[in-house]
């Protein structure tokens, strides 16, 4: 191999590959998403050290790489060896030994306990922790439980080498390997083998693309029958992802046979086979073909049967006057009720199954507390429950009754993927209340009324004009617009809630007008504070600079408030300038910038103080899609990660943090059925696909004590004038297909234990 200074610019691509190897003495850049990294290794015959880039699954100072490719002049950094083959092995040399033991990558093991190893056990020590690990024990201060982490680290470590080397001798990056490992264990790389495709419905963060060029390296036809399966099953499963629970069959036929370029008589065959297994259902909507997949069918066919069962038959503490009722329960509030809210409750306490649904301020809080207060009094067995720990959290706060989330009530069990409480073991109730139901999907909405006895009631309460459900189905609305369930619509704003600006502009979004707010440029000395801000901008740039400005000074000079824990930004979309991934990166540099240690993952850096969000559920955790935390420390020579949501400290091990992702911005999506002190709202033109009414709705009702909207007046308008996309579900239609039903009359179940009746 010729010499680096021997080498010029013209003679840096031979047409045979070159090889070189050596020990790491820096990894100036690894991506654990895709495996590319940037790295100093000091090569043999070599005096300086050579930077060498490539792919490899992890990589760690003190291991020995042997590598072939070419040699390259890179414009800004030089001259550089580009491997095509990157094979990365572990050190023989005691230095290299202590600082790859001591780097981090095995649990257990931080640099001081490396060099107390390389110390007793030289170059045995990788011997002694695979074969011989009892005699760690032998070294001080090394009990049985350490010695037990160390060893299955060890162990794990090496079968997760294997996988890497297969996934990427086929061209995957394989960040995504401790996942498949978790998943299917020391038979991955078989598993794999069989059908690449299962890997995009079974390992969370790797796609159909992915697996489809995985299964094309292995020698799967791209015209074969397996493969229009599963981009038949990717095509609607994204569709599904998109917030829908059936596409129509043309369609569906359509963009699969784009997607793989196969003829479209393939896909139709791959649509029949699906068919013929149960994974899909076909059906007909509003007399047009469409399919769904099979477990949304189910689920919507589950949530028709519980509606029909629910609305038999009176309520389990019989019928309640309501001429009686109702000014008993105004002195127990002391409040008089408005004639809308007064209705409202006569028709609630009388059914078996309703729902109450309105904005803010329409005192929707007041009607639920009444209900309460009036079965209470008759000594009714409730339950409350809510979609998410921060929904059900504010629902504790708003009855002084205890919450839960849906999962908790319905005793979720992650090991088994499965709800204890269901058909065969229903909740022991009499009234499920359940807020913030225009977040409750298809599927949990089925699994609660399943678990929901024939005998008791249920009253769903949710804001029909927010944002639907982020899985796949739009439950709430299709419940009302079926008219099969009694349902309470709450539209007048009461004098209390009329002075705060944040609900009249909520209501004037609702109704396709442009929000009213102090100019940003009005004096400050002459206006006293609103509770809702619109700054109007020219450019993205302009927004970009204004929020910045807004979030770090502005807010918590003028209102107290902490730019970290009480502001929290909320925007259309991920990507772009003002996307959530941008902003976070630049609100991390402005209010976390030098906190150490800092980790990076899975694309994001994150450091002690780092606010971040969940972004699926864990119910081994218990932590769900959506929950908002704080990083409280982080262990490099452990891998972990505390995270406190909550008040509680739930612990990650680093390969889970691509379940998270920093928070200081966030999607709106994510943020349905929380509220915050403040909202920071940026609106672009670049958001054109999402500005839409129910989404900026769904924002400015986050806010609890300010809302700023920082915009363009032009998308503003988009997004006020823009109704949001229906979703394509069949349940609406599965309701009107019901049998009507009869009430029966039933005696009631309960005495009065406060009469309505003046002491």
């Amino acid at each position: 191999m010729a010499a680096i200074s021997e080498l010029r610019p013209e003679e840096t691509s031979p047409a045979a590959p070159e090889h070189i190897s050596g020990a790491i003495e820096r990894v100036t850049f690894h991506n654990s998403e895709n495996g590319f990294c940037v790295l100093r290794i000091k090569a043999r015959g070599q005096y300086d050290l050579i930077t060498v880039i490539g792919q490899a699954a992890s990589v760690t100072a003190g291991e020995y790489i042997e590598a072939s490719g070419h040699w390259v002049t890179d414009r800004t950094h030089g001259l550089q060896f580009k491997a095509s083959l990157l094979q990365v092995i572990p050190p023989s040399t005691l230095d290299g030994i202590e600082r790859y033991l001591g780097s981090g990558m095995v649990k257990g093991i931080g640099p001081h306990f490396a060099r107390t190893l390389v110390k007793a056990f030289g170059e045995r020590v990788f011997a002694v922790i695979e074969d011989n690990p009892e005699q760690l024990l032998e070294l001080p201060g090394i009990g049985r439980k350490r010695q037990q982490r160390v060893t299955v680290a060890w162990a794990e470590q090496k079968v997760i080498r294997a996988i890497m080397v297969f996934l990427q001798s086929h061209g995957v990056g394989t960040a995504r390997a401790v996942r498949i490992y978790k998943t299917y264990g020391e038979e991955a790389v078989e598993r794999v083998r069989e059908n690449p495709y299962r890997l995009a419905l079974d390992i969370h963060g790797i796609g159909f693309k992915t697996a489809d060029a995985l299964a094309q390296r292995l020698g799967i036809p791209p015209d074969s029958l397996i493969r229009a399966q599963a981009g038949v099953r990717h095509v609607l499963q994204e569709i599904a992802g998109n917030g829908h629970c059936a596409a129509w069959h043309d369609e569906l036929a359509e963009q699969a046979t784009a997607l793989l370029a196969i003829p479209p008589t393939v896909i139709e065959q791959a649509i029949a086979s699906e068919l013929e297994a149960e994974h899909l259902i076909a059906e007909q909507i509003d007399e047009r073909p469409a399919l769904l997949l099979t477990p949304l069918q189910r689920a919507e066919q589950g949530i028709a049967l519980g509606v029909q069962r629910l609305l038999s038959g009176t309520p389990p503490w019989g019928q309640i006057d309501p001429e009686r009722a109702l000014p008993w329960v105004e002195r127990q509030i002391e409040l008089q009720l408005a004639a809308s809210q007064r209705a409202g409750i006569a028709q609630v306490i009388n059914a078996k199954l309703s729902v109450v649904t309105g904005g803010p301020g329409v005192g929707k809080t007041t009607v639920v507390d009444a209900i309460l207060r009036i079965l209470q009094a008759k000594a009714v067995r409730v339950l409350l429950c809510a979609p998410t720990g921060r929904a059900a959290k504010r629902l504790t706060e708003t009855t002084g009754r205890e919450a839960k989330t849906i999962h908790r009530l319905l005793d979720f069990d992650p090991q088994a993927m499965a709800f204890k409480r269901d058909q065969y073991s229903p909740l022991d109730t009499d009234l499920i209340i359940c807020d913030e139901v225009s977040m409750v999907d298809t599927v949990l909405m089925n699994q609660l009324l399943r678990a929901v006895p024939t005998g008791a009631a249920v009253i769903l309460v949710g804001d029909v004009d927010q944002l639907p459900s982020v899985g796949p189905g739009s439950v709430l609305a299709d419940l009302i617009n079926s008219e099969r369930v009694p349902t309470v619509r709450l539209t007048e704003v009461f004098r209390q809630a009329a002075a705060s600006r944040i609900v009249v502009n909520a209501h004037r979004i609702n109704a396709g007008r442009i929000p009213e707010a102090p100019r940003d440029d009005q004096p400050k000395n002459d206006q006293p504070n609103s509770d809702f801000y619109l700054i109007r901008c020219d450019s993205p740039e302009q927004i970009h600079e204004r929020l910045l400005k807004v979030i770090t000074e502005r807010i918590p000079q003028r209102f107290g408030l902490d730019p970290v824990r009480d502001i929290q930004v909320l925007t259309p979309m991920n990507r772009g300038s003002l996307g959530a991934r941008a902003l976070n990166s630049d609100l991390q540099r402005e209010l976390n910038p030098s906190t150490q240690p800092r980790l990076e993952r899975f694309g994001w850096t994150y450091a002690p103080g780092d606010k971040v969000i969940q972004l699926v559920n864990d119910y081994d955790k218990e932590v769900f899609n959506g929950d908002i935390g704080r990083i409280l420390s982080i262990d490099t020579a452990e891998g972990l990660v505390t995270i406190g949501v909550d008040g509680r400290q739930i612990i990650y091990e680093t390969g889970e943090l691509d379940q998270v992702a920093l928070a200081y911005a966030t999607s709106v999506h994510k943020a349905q059925g929380s509220e915050y002190p403040a909202v920071v709202i940026p609106l672009a033109t670049q958001h054109y696909n999402l500005l839409q009414r129910n989404l900026l709705y769904t924002a400015v009702t986050r806010g609890k004590r300010l809302v700023v909207l920082i915009a363009q007046p032009k998308a503003l308008a988009i997004a006020v004038r823009q109704l949001g996309s229906q979703r394509l579900t069949r349940l609406r239609q599965r309701l009107l297909e019901l049998n009507p039903v009869t009430a029966q009359s039933t005696p009631g179940a309960f005495a009065l234990t406060q009469p309505f009746l003046d002491p």
